[in-house]
């Protein structure tokens, strides 16, 4: 029996939602991996709608666990803030439900007020992010100046790590012509939150190799996508993090022998949040028929996305760096009615063509898509629940893209509806 890693194997917003919701209730544990709260999802069970920023979707069902690994980086307040939300919904969230790991560093204020500095600032690169501090805190992280849950609990000790924190923080402050941050302010700020934390602190590396071997199912829910990765992205204009499956391991302190399948899930066609490359991007007619049918903006920041054609060179790559074992393909419903379809399978750069996206910046703004055209559809989609439901030129165009990314189509969505899936796969029975 197979634990599951589910990415998203584009730039995020691939409608992992659903995908994780109908995975989740056959899961024992769901664990978040990477991220903060700059990622959100929607979970839609018996006609209610929850959305999901930091928490695992696995809190929302009764009987599952939660886990938020080490990968992640917490804004305590915002936890905290989620969890009311939830409670408001009925939703009851508490120790036996959900567990963070101890060493998961913290978002705080300064690091959301960075972000927001940098990412105003008329001088450099604007990246596109959400402002939420996930950057600056992943920067503490790896300088080893972070505070970590864990201090939390030792707040005669917190002090010092402030000061060290903060001889970072405020030199940056006074080259931005900010105001400097008292020591004290701060103290105050995780004091005032450690007590609403501290009960879900747990050593999850050690829950989850407990439960692995008792024979739980265990979830690994992503956030984002593999191409907002920190490495394997569209550098610079990617996440802090890394975004591919094999950061569950590393992000939740299991080995990779853990995770036995990689689900990656895939849009019918092709969405941006931000700024960055975007080979198969559409500002027009069908830019517009995509984003209005598919509903494109952000769970999180209600941001419009940018719409485009399937792009397999990009999900073959996401594939390969991921080491996705089957798509959940979504959305195949949006391209109805469409008389053509497009399909990108190659680029040209530079005169010459290419199977891959260049990891360079420039060579990624200079590469131009080239494209199959297949007949589109006019029967709709949406709601079918069998391959005999769909229209013959939507199964040819499903086939064709499993043929272009290498790799076969587990499950396929044909609307929000959780029902409306068409199952040719159990990840979790592999």
């Amino acid at each position: 029996m197979a634990n599951v890693v589910v990415v998203g194997s584009q730039w995020g917003d691939e409608g992992k939602g659903k995908i994780v919701d109908w995975l989740s209730e056959r899961a024992d544990i769901v664990v978040r991996f990477q991220g903060g709260h700059n990622a959100g999802h929607t979970l839609v069970i018996d006609g209610v709608s929850y959305k999901l920023s930091l928490l695992p979707s696995g809190v929302v069902r009764p009987g599952k666990m939660g886990v938020i690994g080490n990968g992640v980086v917490v804004d305590p307040h915002a936890l905290v803030a989620e969890i009311g939300r939830l409670e408001a919904q009925g939703v009851k969230v508490g120790p036996d439900n959900l567990r963070i790991a101890e060493n998961a560093a913290l978002i705080l204020s300064l690091h959301r007020e960075l972000d927001a500095f940098r990412e105003n600032s008329n001088a450099g690169t604007r990246i596109g992010t959400t402002k939420r501090g996930i950057g600056p805190a992943y920067e503490d992280k790896v300088g080893r100046r972070a505070i970590r849950v864990m201090d939390l609990a030792d707040l005669p000790a917190l002090r010092e790590k402030i000061e060290r924190l903060l001889a970072h923080h405020n030199a940056l402050r006074r080259g931005l012509g900010q105001e400097e941050i008292l020591a004290e302010t701060l103290y105050e700020e995780l004091a005032s939150v450690a007590d609403k934390v501290l009960p879900f602190m747990d050593s999850v590396w050690q829950l989850l190799d407990r439960e692995r071997r008792a024979g739980k199912r265990i979830l690994f829910e992503g956030a984002q996508g593999a191409l907002l990765d920190i490495d394997h992205g569209t550098y610079p204009f990617v996440t802090s993090s890394n975004t591919v499956a094999g950061q569950a391991s590393t992000g939740s302190g299991v080995g990779p022998g853990a995770v036995g399948y990689v689900l990656g899930i895939t849009k019918a066609y092709t969405t941006r949040v931000g700024e960055g490359p975007f080979p198969t991007e559409q500002t027009g007619e069908v830019g517009d028929f995509l984003g209005t049918r598919g509903h494109e903006f952000g769970t999180v920041t209600g941001r419009k996305r940018r719409c485009g054609w399937f792009d397999a060179v990009l999900v073959r790559q996401t594939i390969r760096t991921s080491g996705i074992t089957g798509i959940a393909l979504t959305k195949l419903d949006v391209l109805d009615g469409l008389e053509e379809i497009k399909i990108c399978v190659g680029y040209r750069l530079d005169g010459r063509e290419i199977d891959y996206l260049p990891a360079s910046q420039a060579a990624q703004a200079r590469v131009e898509p080239i494209y199959e055209t297949l007949e589109g559809w006019k029967d709709s989609t949406a709601g079918a629940r069998s391959w005999n439901d769909l229209p013959a030129q939507a199964v040819k165009y499903v086939r064709h893209v499993e043929e272009l990314i290498g790799a076969p189509v587990a499950l396929l969505s044909t609307s929000p509806e959780r029902d409306d899936t068409i199952l040719v796969q159990d990840p979790f029975q592999d």
